[in-house]
């Protein structure tokens, strides 16, 4: 196709916001296939499926060797994750056909666009939350402290919950592809509170591989995926992934989030048919929340180091005093 290029760089900056953050993959890829290339919305659903089944194992492989994937809760999720993502496909094309189709397609998606914007933003309040809990913690010097408000690797599953997570996660992603990286990874947080970080994104990216394998099927037999669209998408995506996930290491996401928030505002608001002020203003309210989070986290951060700094200094003028005492005491003989 003549727009084969345009296609690629798309996939490798998709991919490059995905290694870099563990979000965003469905949902900036679907709405940049229908709105920058016109692609049909069914189309571009089963096309970014189908690109999404050879993408996900590559971070998913870097977790399993770094034993930061919980197994238990995987096992919980895919009975209904699989068959819910497989059935989305079919209750997709239940909405109706042709000119018909095409609109609600964008309606659904437009919908969970914006669930998605919601998922990241309690997803970072979420980790602020426990960043707080956890520097409060080493606050109060505690030694039980981090095991009882902190992170753990351990915390029991919800099988209940899981499933159900599992079960309305399957459905909105094989119905848009929008959700198994900023929905459910969500929901897991909620239902999972004390997991720790990188847990979640290795348990996520792990049951996303055939939850969305089955969603991809369904595209296929129904004759919605295009193979060729999704391995073009590929040439770009495979090293985008890699390459953002190598630069994750060195580079806070945070400001990556931020404008993925504000990217997917203002594509979600688009799909829905907002007016363009309507738009405008989502993407600046987005924006001058994360300009003000940003300040905050600054602030904190200069707080947090003055404090360590005067803490450390207390502590060493009380230790040379305590040192000066005791070499009076031991220099002066027969003191008593």
């Amino acid at each position: 196709m003549d727009s084969t290029v345009p296609i690629v760089i798309a996939g490798a900056l998709v991919g490059f916001a995905v290694g870099l953050t563990g979000m965003g993959g469905g949902a900036l890829m679907t709405p940049i296939m229908v709105m920058v290339f016109g692609v049909n919305p069914t189309a571009a659903i089963g096309s970014d499926l189908a690109a999404s089944v050879f993408m996900k194992p590559f971070g998913a492989l870097v977790h399993q060797r770094a034993g930061t994937v919980r197994w238990d809760i995987v096992r919980w999720l895919l009975p209904t994750a699989v068959p819910a993502a497989f059935g989305g496909v079919f209750l997709l094309r239940a909405l109706g056909d042709g000119d018909d189709l095409e609109q609600r397609v964008k309606y659904v998606v437009g919908t969970a666009l914006m669930l998605a914007v919601v998922g990241m933003l309690a997803r970072m309040w979420l980790d602020r939350r426990r960043t707080a809990a956890a520097a409060a913690a080493g606050e109060s010097g505690a030694s039980g402290a981090s095991g009882a408000s902190g992170e753990d690797a351990r915390v029991p599953v919800r099988p209940v919950a899981t499933l159900l997570i599992g079960l309305v996660g399957g459905v909105i992603v094989g119905m848009t592809s929008v959700g198994s990286g900023s929905l459910i990874i969500v929901m897991l947080m909620l239902a999972h509170p004390r997991l720790r970080a990188n847990h979640l994104v290795g348990t996520d990216l792990v049951q996303a591989i055939p939850m969305v394998a089955a969603a991809a099927l369904g595209h296929l037999l129904v004759g919605d995926a295009d193979l060729g669209l999704a391995a073009t998408l590929l040439i770009g995506a495979v090293p985008g992934v890699v390459l953002g996930s190598l630069v994750s290491t060195r580079v806070s996401g945070s400001a990556v989030r931020w404008a993925l928030v504000v990217l997917l505002t203002g594509s979600g608001l688009s799909m829905l048919k907002a007016s363009s002020t309507v738009i405008l203003f989502g993407c600046l309210a987005m924006a001058l929340l994360g300009a003000v989070t940003a300040v905050r986290d600054r602030r904190s951060v200069r707080s947090a180091t003055t404090d360590t700094a005067n803490a450390t200094d207390t502590a060493d003028a009380t230790d040379t005093a305590d040192a000066a005492g005791a070499a009076e005491m031991a220099g002066v003989p027969g003191r008593r």
